[in-house]
């Protein structure tokens, strides 16, 4: 059988994966409900190994790149999980401060793409530091599917305050200036919305596809935000016009971006799910975005 491409799978399944993918359905039931698009030959398998991340061969800055210096180290966490391991990584050669930017990975831990993001965002001229909020048990374990069953086990607030004590660490590391971003992803555009939140330190940040905050909360955000948004996405969308009118309301500086017919997911070049011109763009405005809150 010749390999899928994207314009060959419903959007059926992308919604069947978004589901099974935070917790809403079951293995069992999203292999069974996948049965439904296995047809013209298509079928279940083919389209299970479709959806999942490809993370040998879909990697934009590799881990011996000789551009970038990185490497994991422990930071303290006292109201999370203790000590959280994570990735921090600078642009190779520079010896001056540079501003930092915490990078928040999905519903799974820190698997190999949010690595590479990291990486990116330490291309781009910023020290970084991807966290593991799966630390406490035992780190990422080496599938998103058994991450996501780990971290379903860890606490939201105390995963909250592992992130915060991430910043914390940026901001006293002394080859950072203590202008301090972070950019999530779902879980973690959650985690970065509460950072603003939490932090009237936070120089900027950047939620892509993000549960917002309780609006009573958002007159205490200092942080100016861009957010990312997948058109597609009404699972998270359905809580924006209440979180804008709300930063309306409060006079927050906010610039919000929606990406017409893309998937929740569309930065991820790892899956089905990516949209390379997509992703593109938001990215480049996060580095634009960054680099003049920051710089």
């Amino acid at each position: 059988m010749k390999k899928l491409r994207k314009e060959d799978v419903d959007q059926g399944v992308f919604d069947l994966y978004d589901a099974y993918a935070h917790n809403q359905i079951g293995r069992r039931e999203f292999i069974d409900k996948l049965s439904t698009y296995a047809v013209g030959g298509i079928t279940v398998m083919s389209l299970m190994s479709f959806m999942m991340p490809d993370y040998k061969t879909k990697v934009q800055v590799r881990q011996d790149d000789p551009r970038v210096d990185s490497g994991y180290i422990t930071y303290p966490s006292p109201k999370g999980g203790g000590g959280i391991k994570g990735l921090l990584a600078r642009p190779a050669g520079v010896t001056k401060k540079l501003p930092g930017i915490v990078v928040v990975h999905e519903n799974r831990g820190l698997n190999p793409h949010i690595e590479d993001v990291c990486r990116r965002a330490a291309l781009a001229g910023f020290v970084a530091l991807a966290p593991d909020a799966l630390t406490p048990l035992g780190g990422y374990p080496g599938t998103d599917d058994e991450g996501r069953t780990l971290q379903r086990q860890r606490d939201r607030g105390e995963m909250l305050e592992d992130f915060i004590a991430a910043y914390d660490y940026l901001k006293s590391y002394d080859g950072c200036t203590g202008k301090i971003g972070v950019v999530g992803f779902c879980f973690g555009g959650w985690i970065s919305n509460m950072m603003a939140v939490r932090l009237p330190g936070l120089s900027a940040a950047v939620p892509f596809y993000g549960s917002q905050p309780p609006v009573e909360q958002v007159p205490e955000i200092q942080a100016p935000l861009m957010l990312h948004y997948a058109g597609l996405d009404e699972r998270v969308n359905k809580g924006w016009p209440e979180y804008e009118a709300a930063l309306k309301a409060n006079d927050k500086e906010y610039q919000v971006f929606f990406y017409p017919e893309k998937n929740h997911g569309f930065h991820n070049d790892t899956t089905p799910r990516y949209d390379k011109e997509a992703a593109e763009l938001a990215w480049s405005r996060t580095v634009a975005f960054f680099k003049e809150k920051l710089m």
